[in-house]
């Protein structure tokens, strides 16, 4: 297949990077990633895009997410020839909102060198779970947090020793979908992550109480947060202690850790570049 059939620019073609923050509200969505006949943030996005440029276009993304998470701040990439580059990045702006859907937000454009990749490139990226206790159903956050409606606290000093366990650097076999831990294994790549922090709070957004869980890596495998999540839940929950975590870790095994945590309490908040890596395209 020629780099005109698949989508891409001729190499030499290529003479810089667009580069779009997106929001998105993944409740509607299969996901990031294409699927056939399924509405997914990257099939409505490569439509805007390729209606906003007249071509059909190559993109990579910071990092896939599943079905009925949402994104702050996700970032994609797509190369662009020197005379896209000319153009005013507010009017380009501008199209990119008027055609896409109303739950995805095109937060930003940016310029960047040829070549670069939203997902190679990122140095950091971060996810924030959240999580709402007590027998009243959460308002303004029922959308995006997982409501514990059996469960009146959590035990957020509990939660935090046990995920002390899991930063620095890891094999988190123990947190990644089955399936996907074998196909990664059989391509003979590793499971290993490094995380930065997993914090866990106590905080108020919207005026409602939230137990919110931050997690900060250099990269993720399929459902990782979400496991960890649901693993951080049984400790909080007094059904664990803090040391068990640890022993699941060890196991490099998905059964030896707690449940997924539902997707729609879970929401991709930022990632990090190189400074100056992206400049805004005004």
């Amino acid at each position: 297949m020629s780099e005109l059939e698949c989508g891409c620019l001729p190499r030499e073609d290529v003479a810089g990077t667009l580069v779009a923050r997106i929001g998105y509200r993944g409740a509607e969505f299969s996901g990031y990633a294409e699927q056939p006949g399924q509405r997914t943030v990257q099939g409505e996005l490569r439509r805007a895009l390729e209606t906003a440029l007249r071509r059909p276009v190559d993109m990579e993304c910071a990092g896939r997410t599943d079905s009925g998470v949402h994104a702050l701040a996700q970032y994609v990439s797509v190369p662009v020839t020197s005379e896209e580059l000319e153009r005013v990045g507010r009017r380009l702006h501008a199209s990119l909102v008027a055609l896409t859907p109303d739950d995805i937000s095109v937060l930003g454009l940016f310029r960047a060198r040829a070549g670069f990749s939203a997902r190679f490139d990122a140095r950091r990226r971060s996810y924030r779970y959240r999580i709402c206790c007590g027998p009243a159903r959460p308002v303004l956050a029922w959308d995006h947090a997982w409501w514990l409606r059996g469960v009146g606290s959590l035990d957020v000093a509990a939660m935090n020793e046990a995920a002390s366990h899991l930063v620095g650097e890891h094999d988190f076999k123990s947190f990644c979908k089955a399936s996907s831990a074998e196909l990664i294994e059989s391509d003979g790549r590793s499971t290993s992550r490094f995380l930065e922090a997993v914090r866990v709070t106590d905080d108020i957004e919207g005026g409602e109480k939230i137990v919110a869980i931050d997690v900060v890596g250099n990269a993720f495998l399929h459902n990782m947060v979400r496991s960890i999540t649901g693993t951080l839940v049984e400790v909080g929950r007094g059904h664990r202690d803090s040391e068990w975590v640890a022993s699941a870790l060890l196991a490099r095994d998905r059964r030896a850790a707690g449940p997924t945590a539902p997707a729609k309490g879970l929401t991709f908040q930022s990632v990090e570049y190189d400074e100056g890596a992206l400049v805004p395209w005004v």
